[in-house]
């Protein structure tokens, strides 16, 4: 079958999704998979949450084991329904991802270790509130301090040379969320928790507010063909995500990876029904390390920023 077929009024229509080599063409079921591939993943978190509470399950072993369940997932989807076959991770990739994936997760111990060792685990063991009160709470509080590091990540040049590295793969994909300076995450999730610690939300909420930003943080970064219509205006999605990573910065906002309400509110929503980025990674590619460099991505930080070449009059240095 074509990828395309003219409709009756002369216009060309898409009968599958294909940009640079998308396409789910030929699998039975990638219908259904588009349409209900989102709605599982959060069936899973509500199913997770209420089991690890009403059975007690220990969140040491709840929250890795929702991690890998959910990558393991996502990971499927982008063989059965991918947005671009391009962007599927090669051989020296998986490796490259693989060792991000892992100081990703140190970092995330450390900001925990931080947390605890400034404030203590100050959240609540018994919630003080009805806990359903208390999820939408810690969700919008989370998110929201989220979002700001995030876009100061961005605006700031010198958190920009830590968190550019998370934009310098041109494809997006579940393997390269974790691409990132060990330090940005470090920040970033120290300040949520601490967020959350100091305004004393239970840890019960706390849980359940984490499968669910897990899951989003994921979800966004998947390079799957679903399109979730008028809930992007309420929920962060990867057609979002993909323009945040875009190389026009015009309509590379979108800093929130599970709410897009801030987006709306701060004026940094560019998503509008089939809006696609061109071309995904660094405006300026030169400006940091190649994705396979990571020490020179660890170190970039540090390193004294090239000096702008003197032009003359008639702009030739």
């Amino acid at each position: 079958m074509d990828e395309c077929e003219r409709s009756a009024d002369g216009e060309i229509d898409s009968v599958d999704h294909s940009v640079g080599g998308k396409s789910a063409a030929g699998i039975f079921p990638a219908s259904v998979l588009r349409a209900t591939a989102y709605p599982l993943l959060l069936l899973a978190v509500v199913l997770v949450g209420a089991s690890a509470l009403v059975l007690r399950w220990d969140p040491a072993i709840v929250s890795p084991l929702f991690l890998v369940g959910t990558l393991t997932y996502l990971a499927l989807l982008e063989q059965l329904i991918p947005y671009d076959r391009t962007w599927h991770p090669g051989k020296d990739e998986w490796r490259w991802y693989g060792i991000y994936f892992l100081l990703t997760m140190a970092g995330s111990a450390l900001a925990q270790l931080l947390v605890t060792a400034a404030v203590g685990w100050i959240s609540a063991e018994e919630r003080g509130h009805h806990l359903w009160a208390e999820i939408p709470g810690a969700l919008l509080a989370g998110s929201l301090v989220s979002y700001l590091v995030h876009r100061l990540g961005h605006t700031s040049a010198l958190l920009w040379r830590l968190h550019g590295v998370h934009h310098v793969p041109q494809k997006v994909n579940v393997a390269n969320n974790g691409v990132n300076h060990v330090l940005d995450i470090v920040l970033a999730q120290s300040l949520v928790q601490l967020t959350l610690a100091l305004a004393g939300f239970s840890r019960s909420a706390v849980l359940v507010t984490g499968l669910f930003v897990v899951a989003q943080g994921y979800f966004v970064h998947a390079n799957i063909d679903v399109r979730i219509g008028r809930f992007n205006h309420l929920l962060a999605s990867p057609e979002q995500h993909r323009l945040h990573h875009s190389t026009d910065l015009s309509e590379a906002g979108h800093y929130g990876s599970d709410l897009s309400c801030w987006d709306h509110l701060f004026g940094s929503f560019t998503w509008r029904p089939g809006r696609e980025p061109a071309a995904v990674g660094l405006h300026d590619p030169a400006s940091f390390p190649a994705t396979g460099e990571i020490l020179a991505a660890l170190l970039h930080p540090w390193r004294r920023p090239e000096p702008e070449p003197v032009t003359g009059p008639d702009g030739n240095p």
